[in-house]
């Protein structure tokens, strides 16, 4: 599987800007998220940060929908996708919590990641749970319940995609007129 190994853990999702919907044995969260060097330095220190630094280039700024996909027994997120407009990726995070992988997302050959990222989730979710260590999770969802919570979802991603337009529509206006 290409990507990059962390030995460190994902951020945490923030809980006050993620939304979650829970359905079919799975918990998904919603966050329109914010990731900046500050974001990082308080999240990681010593040689926690050097791992993550060691793969960065340049200061890092970048924002959009993630999607944080949820055991519902135990509350450990398997994976995430970072639908992020400069650098968008998803993770695989094994069930210890300390090793992640990272897979770049190829943006100029896929497209928008967000539907990219919905579509692996209604059908390719059981071999990537199963690549992320979360085989046993398999046998607890409702597939018909997974479909359901996932439409949830999509509508949750794109209302927080608009809104982040026209933040971002209003930002503009604002620098223009100044």
């Amino acid at each position: 599987m290409p990507g990059t190994v962390y030995s460190v853990p994902p951020i945490p999702p923030d809980p006050e800007h993620t939304t979650y919907v829970e359905g079919g044995g799975l918990r998904i969260g919603v966050e329109y998220r914010l990731l900046d060097d500050a974001e990082l330095e308080a999240n990681y220190q010593g040689e926690a940060m050097e791992e993550i630094q060691a793969h960065i280039t340049g200061n890092v700024e970048d924002n959009g929908v993630s999607l944080h996909v949820e055991s519902l027994d135990d509350g450990h997120e398997y994976l995430r996708f970072d639908c992020f407009e400069s650098g968008p990726h998803y993770h695989y995070i094994e069930p210890s919590g300390e090793k992640q992988t990272i897979v770049d997302y190829d943006a100029a050959a896929m497209g928008d990641m967000l539907p990219w990222a919905l579509n692996q989730l209604r059908t390719r979710l059981t071999p990537m749970l199963e690549y992320a260590g979360g085989g046993a999770l398999l046998a607890k969802l409702d597939p018909a319940a997974v479909a359901a919570t996932l439409d949830r979802v999509e509508k949750l991603a794109r209302e927080a995609e608009a809104s982040l337009a026209a933040q971002q529509t209003g930002a503009r206006k604002t620098r223009g007129t100044s």
